[in-house]
């Protein structure tokens, strides 16, 4: 088997930045200026409208312990008062909501009663910003227009993460949502004009989804995909490591049948300080700076994601793949490298199936099939083993080639002050990548090193069946 196989197993970032000038992806408009002041004594004017709105709704009142302020972040809820760990700072009525129960219940629900969840959200979100008697209006009015995730990015800006796997998620994303839009104008937009402006557009639509990525709740007691006003201004904060969710769904009372979204602080909180919770502890710096538009300086952050595949022209694919199946994997086989922590403990018997050829092919034969996954948890042969690191060490190099700049020249930018937020997301993602793929290209160069020292299938099964001594010479038996 060559070398080659093995390294075009590797899936890594293949396309080029595409021209998104004709997306018009920014709406015009901005969000509300970023800035350190607190709400009091003049906050904007939206904010004060927006707050009205909540009062007269019967969600706050003058005892409500928190209220949205201006933060570093953008808007955030700001702490009225001491608050403690677990106390409720926010309990929003179902009626405010904006999920699949308002879309059902509004003009445009049969027409989208057999569209993908998010679609039906994201056209009433549109319908509903571009209605002047929107009952929604004011809390559209403090929804910023775009975020920092790269959904929104210039093509210049996108140039900055030449080489990245998430400049291939951002084209692939966006190519995502354009051939959804074109689905739902062709099926929906067109035939229904009297449901919706003329105005629609991919624009809109892309705004809608990044909207619903960066402030939808999920995972809720019946509620898959919700907006609730107000507590999404709730911002993130890496220093809170609680698993415990900070929110959740429950009744309004004894005798109502009616849900309330209520929020907790999930730490103590002292008065004119931001209350803050955990977005998800799991998410990579692509995933956080894709979804809400910021990464993390934490090291469990910064990931690479190996995408490994059997060779479909490989000779043995059929008993590969049938092996690989029955070990929870498939043709093709994701593995996200965490900086500084220990491979995924199927990756390389993974790596070491798909390598798998020549005199070591009897292992594929159907007597071990259902102890072969066993025998790949260790080195199969030196010629595997050797194929699997020459494969791993070009595939790295490969993929650190395909950067514009080198992992020292990023540390420069990052020590040399400040960064635009674009760019800052951008230098760090791109900075992280190169770290772990050099960490993953060591530590297969000092295993190949090694390769005459570790012990191979036959050396273990001649000392299965006592026929290698202490030295590992070879023991004869005479008759």
């Amino acid at each position: 088997m060559a070398t080659t196989l093995l390294t075009s197993a590797f899936l890594y970032p293949s396309k080029t930045l595409k021209h998104f000038t004709s997306l018009n992806t920014k709406l015009k408009g901005r969000p509300i200026s970023l800035a350190t002041a607190s709400l009091k004594p003049n906050p904007p004017q939206e904010i004060q409208t927006f707050w009205k709105w909540l009062s007269d709704q019967g969600v706050v009142s003058a005892k409500t312990p928190v209220r949205p302020g201006l933060v570093p972040e953008g808007l955030g809820l700001v702490a009225e008062r001491n608050i403690a760990r677990n106390e409720v700072v926010l309990e929003v009525p179902q009626k405010l909501w904006i999920n699949l129960d308002a879309v059902a219940a509004s003009e445009i629900g049969s027409v989208c009663s057999g569209l993908k969840p998010w679609i039906s959200v994201a056209l009433f979100l549109i319908r509903e910003k571009l209605r002047v008697d929107s009952r929604w209006r004011v809390y559209f009015n403090v929804l910023p227009q775009f975020t920092d995730s790269p959904l929104f990015w210039s093509e210049e800006e996108l140039a900055e993460l030449q080489g990245t796997q998430l400049l291939s998620t951002t084209v692939a994303m966006i190519e995502y949502v354009q051939n959804e839009f074109s689905k739902v104008e062709e099926e929906i937009l067109i035939p229904h004009k009297q449901l919706f402006p003329s105005s629609i557009t991919f624009g809109y639509f892309l705004w809608a989804f990044g909207i619903l990525k960066s402030r939808a709740f999920s995972h809720l007691r019946g509620q898959n995909l919700v907006l609730v006003p107000l507590a999404d201004f709730i911002n993130h904060s890496p220093s809170i490591i609680t698993e415990d969710p900070a929110y959740e769904i429950k009744g309004a009372g004894l005798f109502s049948r009616d849900l309330l979204f209520s929020l907790r602080s999930p730490v103590d909180v002292s008065a004119g300080e931001q209350v803050l919770i955990q977005y998800d502890l799991n998410k990579s710096n692509a995933e956080l700076a894709l979804d809400y538009g910021f990464i993390e300086s934490n090291l469990n952050r910064i990931a690479y994601t190996l995408t490994l595949m059997v060779d479909p022209t490989d000779p043995f694919f059929g008993d590969k793949l049938d092996i690989a199946e029955s070990n929870g994997l498939g043709e093709t086989a994701y593995f996200e490298i965490i900086l500084g922590k220990p491979f995924p403990p199927t990756m390389l018997p993974y790596l070491r199936l798909v390598a798998l050829g020549g005199t070591d092919a009897f292992l594929l034969e159907s007597i071990f099939r259902n102890t072969i996954w066993g025998h790949l948890d260790l080195p199969v042969s030196r010629a595997n083993e050797e194929l699997i690191c020459q494969g791993v060490i070009d595939a790295c190099r490969s993929a650190l080639s395909g950067y514009h700049t080198t992992i020292e020249e990023d540390e420069k930018l990052m020590e040399g002050g400040y960064l635009d937020p674009r760019l800052e997301i951008a230098v760090g993602i791109r900075a992280g990548e190169k770290r772990v793929l050099q960490q993953i290209d060591g530590i297969f160069k000092e295993r190949e090193l090694e390769l005459d020292e570790l012990e191979y299938y036959q050396e273990r099964r001649l000392k299965d069946l006592g026929l290698v001594g202490e030295q590992g010479a070879i023991i004869f038996w005479e008759t």
